[in-house]
């Protein structure tokens, strides 16, 4: 692969290929934007072809213009058809199992740095396809096409001028997602400063810590506090997002990975295997063993 490639491959002791962000050479940072073929070209050149699960540590958007493709985030299956909007978020498992043939999709491909505070939310938003109505649609694409002609135009503008627009155009297509994506957010206060915190705390430590004490010390705030900011933001308690949390990056593992369930354990934070497996069976209902053997391609 070339030491300059856009999206550079490694494999984290996850277990799962992580993708890794890196600008065109040659072109400001920040954004990408691409037709499926030119996706396809840069997938083939850093060794991890689209119809293999991959881990991006960027966003994705892919805006289906016509044609069918078929799409996998996590453990759920996307038949995206022409209008369909699908928002890949960074650490999520893609693949696209077909690869990318008879479909004409735009592709946004951009690191969290270039969006805006607005969209934090947007991060535990559980609908990544969305579909919009016609007048919404139709105000999309428009967007969206600015945004293409803006990125292709690179020296129409002084730098900064260039990078302003491109980033506001963004801005306000992936605002308009988030709002789509999840109606509920109009009767939710999101939780505000102490939410948004949890989550990224626990983002980083849930491999080390399941216990909602160890967020609050490191925090500030107390155990209550964090539950209450969780309810209002997903409705449901600290102890069990920081449980989903966990089991999501379990399935993940067992699915996309062949790593054996002990070491499953090991990453995501449990002492011993006895212990992952009977976590396992409460919220799911099998055991690790039987999880994959039912789930695995």
């Amino acid at each position: 692969m070339k030491e300059n490639g856009q999206f550079p491959v490694g494999r984290g002791a996850a277990g799962i290929p992580a993708v890794s962000y890196r600008p065109t050479p040659g072109r400001p940072p920040g954004l990408e934007v691409l037709d499926l073929p030119g996706l396809a070209a840069r997938a083939v050149e850093r060794g991890l072809p689209l119809t293999v699960p991959g881990r991006p540590a960027f966003h994705v958007v892919v805006a289906v213009r016509g044609g069918r493709l078929a799409c996998s985030v996590d453990f759920t299956s996307y038949p995206l058809a022409p209008g369909d909007w699908l928002w890949v978020w960074p650490g999520q498992v893609l693949r696209f199992p077909d690869g990318h043939r008879g479909c004409d999709a735009t592709v946004l491909v951009f690191p969290s740095a270039a969006t805006d505070a607005l969209i934090r939310d947007g991060a535990h938003v559980p609908y990544r396809l969305v579909t919009p109505d016609g007048p919404r649609q139709t105000a999309l694409l428009r967007l969206l096409d600015a945004l293409v002609e803006e990125h292709t135009a690179l020296s129409d503008l002084p730098l900064e001028a260039y990078i302003e627009t491109v980033r506001h155009l963004l801005s306000v297509i992936l605002i308009r997602l988030v709002h789509l994506a999840d109606p509920r957010r109009q009767g939710r206060s999101g939780g505000g400063e102490p939410f948004r915190l949890f989550r990224e705390a626990v983002e980083e430590d849930f491999r080390r810590t399941h216990r909602v004490e160890d967020y609050a010390a490191r925090l500030g705030y107390s155990p209550r506090t964090l539950t209450r900011a969780t309810l209002a933001a997903l409705g449901c308690g600290a102890k069990r997002y920081i449980d989903d949390r966990v089991l999501l990056e379990a399935k993940r593992l067992l699915i996309h990975s062949s790593l054996p369930p002990a070491a499953i354990s090991e990453q995501i934070g449990f002492t011993y295997p006895t212990v992952f497996s009977a976590f396992f069976r409460q919220h799911t209902g099998m055991t690790p063993t039987e999880f994959r053997s039912l789930t695995s391609p």
